[in-house]
């Protein structure tokens, strides 16, 4: 069974910069996507990033606000996912979740069957 956690959540200025981590146990991540989401408060979860199966290369932003500021990256030694999130805004504000699936990347959460339980990340001053 796959277990996910996530850490690396954080209250930070806006402008700042936070690396989330989503640590995996009891299987290997090099066969599943991994997708980080985020919700807000009052709002739906949205598909931020995913990146494919080891390999296979290739990663893709679902939102065209975190293009060109958060990095999704996999270190398969330490099995664990990271997203990198630059030049954090008041608006990046939610919990943020991984998810695992081996099929391909989707934006969708329906895509995934692997969550970990989330980690708060707050931009504000």
């Amino acid at each position: 069974q796959l277990q996910l956690v996530e850490s690396g959540g954080d209250l930070v200025q806006p402008g700042g910069s936070l690396r989330l981590s989503c640590a995996a146990s009891g299987l290997s991540l090099d066969s599943y996507v991994i997708g980080w989401f985020r919700q807000a408060p009052g709002k739906e979860r949205e598909g931020v990033s995913c990146i494919n199966r080891y390999g296979y290369g290739g990663s893709t932003s679902f939102i065209d606000s975190v293009k060109g500021r958060f990095t999704i990256s996999r270190d398969n030694a330490k099995n664990t996912v990271y997203l990198q999130m630059n030049s954090l805004k008041p608006e990046d504000t939610a919990v943020y979740f991984c998810a695992a699936d081996q099929s391909h990347c989707s934006r969708y959460a329906s895509g995934y069957n692997y969550w970990g339980q989330g980690t708060q990340v707050t931009v504000s001053k």
